[in-house]
């Protein structure tokens, strides 16, 4: 009786809505995380094995951008206060990501199609476009943890987010490469996700240890009982995946191009982990320690019909998706215009 009271009065709207925002936004960290790492590893990369790693992303790169429109979208929808107060606080860095994403798509194409002597130029934009992509999506985040705050420390603890979260696009874009790659190339991202394994876990343990002392909500979510042994098995999960892959790298590649796979699921598996650590410490906020979830939503007869069109929109992404890299799984071949 109880439960259907609750069905029936529409409370559990924001929470599925907010569910959908999250899970958009994880994929989105997660396919977009490869191909912005891609684009920023290949700096170090010569001229030749810059046109491999982004044949390898050629397919994807630009579907994947469409978690992140999704996510966006489904914030200023479903919930339109949070919406108007995180888009506020966020309008530079979003600016700044913005014109990242537009250097980046402008230098994807451009790079395959001017004469030789002028692709080195696009291949720096290409970068450059990567990296303050990168960066400006880790501040938005810093920030976000810190609630938004505009003093000195907020905004030193942003910037350093955004390092972490460019650490972590390597260390996942180098694990896309060691299972789309052979070779040289392979052997190279081999040793750039090792190094940046450790720049990504130094990053996790400092906003770990950080986070709690800033936010007296997510310290009582970390530190009291019985919550602490909810969020328990995410930090020691965590420390295992990472234990796991740096031996794992240590071995790569391995005959026969055996398990060069395993290090991408992995660190997709870490970064879930460490999303899900967020999402917890967090909840039932959405603007932490200023609105609650359920503050935020719109009207539950407006989320109703919403969540019609999401019901007919998620099923096309996560088919579109499927379809893609089903049909250019395997190995990267170089990228053809014709």
């Amino acid at each position: 009786m109880v439960i259907q009271q609750w069905i029936e009065s529409g409370d559990w709207l924001p929470l599925v809505f907010a569910f959908l925002m999250g899970l958009s936004m994880l994929i989105y960290a997660v396919l977009d995380g490869y191909d912005l790492g891609v684009g920023i590893l290949t700096d170090n990369a010569s001229a030749k094995h810059k046109d491999r790693m982004i044949a390898s992303i050629g397919p994807f790169w630009d579907a994947n951008e469409t978690w992140l429109v999704l996510g966006v979208g489904l914030l200023l929808v479903a919930f339109p206060k949070a919406h108007g107060i995180i888009l506020t606080h966020l309008y530079l860095p979003v600016a700044v990501m913005l014109i990242g994403l537009i250097f980046r798509g402008v230098a994807f194409d451009f790079r395959a199609k001017v004469p030789q002597e002028k692709k080195k130029k696009w291949n720096k934009i290409f970068f450059w476009g990567s990296l303050l992509t990168a960066l400006s999506q880790g501040y938005m985040l810093g920030s976000y943890i810190i609630g938004f705050r505009g003093d000195a420390f907020g905004i030193i603890f942003s910037l350093f987010i955004g390092l972490c979260v460019v650490a972590g696009y390597c260390l996942i874009g180098a694990c896309w490469l060691i299972m789309k790659t052979e070779g040289f190339l392979q052997e190279r991202a081999v040793r750039w996700a090792k190094y940046n394994l450790i720049n990504t876990t130094v990053g996790v343990v400092l906003i770990s240890l950080v986070t709690p002392m800033i936010n007296p909500h997510t310290a009582e979510r970390w530190f009291h009982f019985p919550e602490i042994l909810y969020l328990s098995p995410i930090p020691i999960l965590t420390g295992v995946l990472i234990v796991w892959l740096y031996f794992l790298l240590r071995k790569m590649p391995m005959e026969k191009d055996r398990l060069c796979w395993a290090p991408f699921v992995m660190t997709a598996f870490i970064f879930v982990l460490c999303f899900s650590g967020l999402a917890y410490s967090f909840y039932p906020y959405i603007v932490p320690g200023e609105l609650l979830i359920v503050d935020a939503a719109s009207a539950p007869e407006s989320l109703m019909i919403i969540l019609v069109g999401a019901l007919i929109v998620l099923p096309v992404l996560f088919g579109y998706t499927f379809v893609a890299y089903k049909i250019f799984h395997g190995k990267a071949v170089d990228l053809k215009y014709d």
